[in-house]
């Protein structure tokens, strides 16, 4: 497969319609001048996809594509008005018209009537995506930063496509593959593990402990002997939390030029984390790791996979995404790596269960030697509150807060805790379980919620049926309120009568709940609901294990706080896998692998797990430290 082009156009009755061939990453893509071919040659394409098991499409060469303004204007005569369209933008390096609409489906037509329409008269590819309910600037900002630069990432994908292809090895049978954890081994935060064979070198994750008491702990250890980013040929992010992806900007800021594969809500929710990351630091008044133009450069080397969908990623690694069930768009990531010399699924973050907000993770894959899974809840003993349970326990503090005239403050995590409490709690209140209260929205929170409004197809099947047949987006309720300035923070402060702020971070670690946390704290009428994963040393931690006094800086002084408010931790609405459903994971994995390795947990719970999964099932358990590494083949 040296010259996979050639080969693909030498398979082509007609060769001499093609115009050009290039490489969209792993995808191939003909371009034509004929405008009856490009309309009318469905059977000829599938017939050379059948023989090189690639996917290959074709499109219209720019040169015979309508000028963009005609285009425009067809496309809003052919589309109902009732569509909603919000934006059409046009890519004319890759012959791709974006029509963003607030009604995809009838953007698309019955059975694709609108959109054949769309292609035939202006020779265009159209693309729909669907316009966030909520406006989202950073949405808008992502996808102008992409069209903006398509010159590029035409040239870019290319390039990548070229080193995919141009040393494939599937007959090499002395092959090794080796993984070494630079984070997350026999701890929570800074994920990233480093995986390498002859002829690949790939990161899955790169994250930040925001937690950390010391700077060498917060970022992943990438002055490891092995590591040389010069020679990074993928980075790989399985989902959009800041221990997992808010460290890739850096990467760029280094000098790696090469792709991040994710999927769209991860790439989204990515940009918005580690712009925040930029924000909080500042206001801090420490030093900035990277800039908005590194977080830029991650956009612009992104390339997005939609769940179960195969791609070649370097010369011997195929990646697939499954559903992970943590939080909107999160992945567990399959790589068949050696043409099916050795299949290898690393869970990142997952959960074993229907949430209120996402389906289950996936656990049938095609094929499966080493899983590599997180250890979060894996310690015996520390088994959560169901999710029936959880929500029980946080009606009953709400309406007992509520009756004092407090105000019930819930530190989040910017993306998948915050709108599944937010679900929940429009869900309380529709149905008259509490009385209608204020829910103001601060920090990410508002513009994570924005985000996933714009993508409904990654929810359970309740969401989406709530969204799609009986247009009730939950997100939408006016009981949610956004807060967007210090001043508006200290009328909610201020305010009397009970109300309910939703804002990050969820460890209060830095940003709007922590100033919130300040103001409220020394009033017994108030309570504090954490619902996230809680770090050592974290002051959220600190509070759950009964301290009650806290020193802040203020100017050249020192503010003591002394906490009165009810504090409260509820797990339940955890988005990992709690120990029992590690469990029944590891029992329900279909093909069952050969290997399990933990991480992502703190040591005692990486160690349990192991141990338990070792003696249940007679399979090889692992729980290596971080820098050590492992021989998968």
């Amino acid at each position: 497969m040296a010259d996979i082009l050639n080969e693909i156009l030498n398979k082509l009755p007609d060769k001499t319609k093609i115009s050009d061939a290039q490489f969209e990453g792993a995808n191939i893509i003909l371009y034509t001048k004929d405008s009856d071919f490009f309309l009318n040659s469905n059977g000829i394409i599938k017939s050379v996809v059948d023989i090189i098991k690639k996917r290959i499409e074709l499109r219209p060469d720019p040169a015979i594509c309508l000028d963009p303004e005609t285009t425009e204007d067809l496309i809003r005569k052919l589309v109902p008005t009732e569509a909603g369209i919000a934006s059409v933008l046009f890519d004319p390096q890759r012959s791709i018209v974006m029509i963003e609409a607030e009604k995809p489906g009838l953007v698309i037509g019955k059975q694709g009537d609108i959109l054949r329409e769309i292609k035939r008269k202006t020779l265009w590819v159209p693309v729909i995506q669907r316009a966030p309910a909520i406006k989202s600037k950073i949405i808008e900002n992502i996808r102008g930063v992409l069209f903006e630069n398509n010159d590029y990432r035409k040239k870019f994908l290319h390039k990548i496509g070229k080193q995919i292809y141009e040393d494939w090895t599937s007959e090499k049978q002395d092959m090794w593959i080796r993984i070494s954890f630079l984070g997350a081994g026999r701890q929570v935060g800074r994920s990233c593990l480093f995986l390498q064979t002859p002829n690949s070198k790939v990161l899955l994750d790169c994250g930040i402990n925001v937690a950390a008491q010391e700077k060498q702990d917060m970022y992943p250890i990438l002055d490891a002997p092995e590591f040389n980013i010069e020679e990074l040929d993928a980075v790989i992010i399985g989902h959009s939390h800041t221990d997992h992806c808010a460290f890739v900007p850096y990467l760029y800021k280094m000098g790696y030029k090469g792709p991040v594969y994710l999927t769209e809500p991860t790439r989204d929710i990515s940009a918005l984390i580690c712009l925040d990351m930029i924000g909080i630091t500042e206001k801090e008044g420490r030093n900035q790791i990277y800039s908005s133009s590194d977080i830029k450069a991650m956009v612009k080397h992104s390339i997005t996979l939609n769940y179960e969908e195969v791609t070649d990623i370097t010369p011997d690694i195929r990646l697939t995404f499954y559903n992970a069930g943590h939080v909107l768009g999160s992945s567990l990531i399959h790589l068949n790596i050696g043409n099916g010399l050795h299949n290898l699924v690393y869970t990142s973050d997952f959960n074993y269960e229907v949430s209120n907000l996402l389906s289950m993770a996936n656990a049938k894959f095609p094929r499966l030697e080493t899983l590599i899974m997180e250890a979060t809840y894996g310690e015996k003993g520390k088994e959560p509150l169901s999710r029936k349970e959880s929500e029980d326990y946080l009606k009953e503090i709400i309406m007992t807060t509520i009756k004092r005239g407090g105000k019930v403050l819930m530190p989040v995590m910017g993306t998948g805790r915050a709108q599944e409490v937010m679900i929940i709690i429009e869900k309380m209140v529709r149905e008259g379980q509490i009385e209608k209260l204020p829910v103001y929205i601060q920090g990410m929170v508002w513009d994570m919620t924005a985000i996933h409004t714009a993508y409904p197809d990654f929810f359970n099947a309740r969401i989406k049926k709530a969204i799609f047949h009986k247009d009730q987006n939950p997100f939408l309720s006016d009981i949610f309120i956004r807060v967007g300035s210090r001043k508006e923070m200290m009328e909610v402060v201020e305010q009397k009568g009970p109300c309910i702020i939703v804002a990050t971070s969820g460890m209060l670690t830095g940003g709007a709940s922590v100033e919130y946390f300040k103001n409220l704290a020394d009033d017994p009428r108030h309570s504090i609901v954490f619902t996230s994963y809680l770090a050592p040393n974290s002051i959220a931690r600190r509070l759950q294990d009964g301290e009650r006094e806290f020193v802040f800086p203020q100017g050249n002084k020192q503010e003591v706080l002394h906490v009165k408010v009810d504090v409260h931790s509820i797990h339940g609405f955890t988005g990992h896998s709690t120990r029992n459903q590690l469990i029944n994971f590891v029992y329900n994995v279909d093909p069952r692998p050969k290997r399990i390795i933990f991480v992502h947990g703190e040591a005692s719970s990486c160690l349990d797990i192991a141990s338990t999964i070792h003696k249940l099932h007679k399979i090889e358990t692992l729980a290596p430290k971080n820098l050590e590494a492992v021989r998968l083949r």
